[in-house]
């Protein structure tokens, strides 16, 4: 197991949109890493298999903030970063459709992470400047739950052929999971 070796050293954070920067970085360097890695092997993965790849990872976190004993020495950190980054592979997967084969190359997946990122950014700055910047309040516990949540509700989606009578759609909900997990990395930050 490779020990999570990503920090924010030298980073001052000064406000939401450079902290939020600053956090996507870190993820972005870790996704291009493993695109270099394993190619885009992942875009065969169909939807609800990166649902469930989140959910697991989201279970992980909530273990890890409710158990004192830890059998592997990883904090929820890169659980958070994982959240992220397939949280973008399926953003990426509902635009594209499922390929049969590895079809990305290190350049392109990077630009649609980019892009991707870019939508969801903006979204939580619309909503953040909503709800003037609650979630600075908010417990990571908390915003981990609010994942889970998300992430039963693209379940249901996901069960009911992607159709919604007035909810939001399955996009809205990836974006959302991403905005708590760079949240949660930024408490977690300054908590250190």
């Amino acid at each position: 197991m490779v020990k999570f070796e990503y920090k924010y050293t030298g980073i001052i954070m000064k406000n939401t949109s450079q902290e939020y920067d600053a956090v996507i970085a870190i993820c972005r360097d870790l996704f291009t890493k493993k695109m270099q890695d394993y190619g885009s092997a992942w875009r065969i993965l169909r939807l609800p298999s990166l649902t469930d790849q989140i959910f697991i990872k989201a279970q992980r976190i909530r273990s890890l903030q409710e158990n004192e004993v830890r059998k592997i020495e990883e904090d929820e950190r890169s659980e958070f970063i994982g959240i992220i980054n397939y949280s973008i592979m399926a953003l990426i997967q509902l635009d594209l459709g499922i390929a049969d084969q590895p079809d990305l190359d290190v350049a392109s997946a990077s630009v649609l992470y980019d892009s991707k990122i870019k939508e969801t950014k903006s979204l939580m700055e619309d909503k953040n400047h909503d709800y003037g910047e609650a979630w600075r309040e908010m417990r990571v516990s908390s915003l981990t739950d609010l994942i889970l949540q998300k992430l039963l509700r693209v379940k249901q989606i996901e069960d009911n052929k992607g159709k919604t009578l007035v909810s939001e759609g399955i996009d809205a909900n990836y974006q959302d999971m991403i905005n708590y997990a760079v949240f949660a990395l930024i408490h977690l930050h300054s908590e250190s």
